[in-house]
């Protein structure tokens, strides 16, 4: 399982990349990175098939710890997931923006 930090998520995003967030959906209500789709961790075996087989699957959590757990099993899975270091939480502190609510779609 590889870990990239924000700034390599920040790029990312910006040239198009898949992006989960696996936090519960009001964690991803109260706040979550632009573009990042919500896929709770206690239901991400159910959206495996919705995931990218053929790029990148960038995870992102609040800090680190779920998305790290998370990539891991989509590794094991066949995917190739990357976890996001600092999560949502650094994305925030560092002054990115962040939407509120839940307009995006599950994956």
């Amino acid at each position: 399982m590889r870990e990239v930090d924000l700034d390599v998520l920040a790029s990312e995003l910006a040239q198009g990349a898949f992006a989960i967030d696996v936090r519960e959906p009001d964690e991803y209500a109260a706040g979550h990175v632009p573009g990042v789709r919500p896929v709770p961790l206690s239901e991400l075996g159910a959206h495996l098939a919705a995931l990218p087989a053929d790029r990148p699957v960038y995870v992102i959590c609040a800090s680190g710890n779920r998305s790290a757990w998370a990539a891991e099993h989509l590794e094991t899975a066949g995917f190739h997931a990357v976890s996001v270091a600092g999560g949502t939480s650094g994305w925030a502190r560092t002054g990115r923006p962040i939407v509120r609510g839940t307009d995006t779609r599950p994956a």
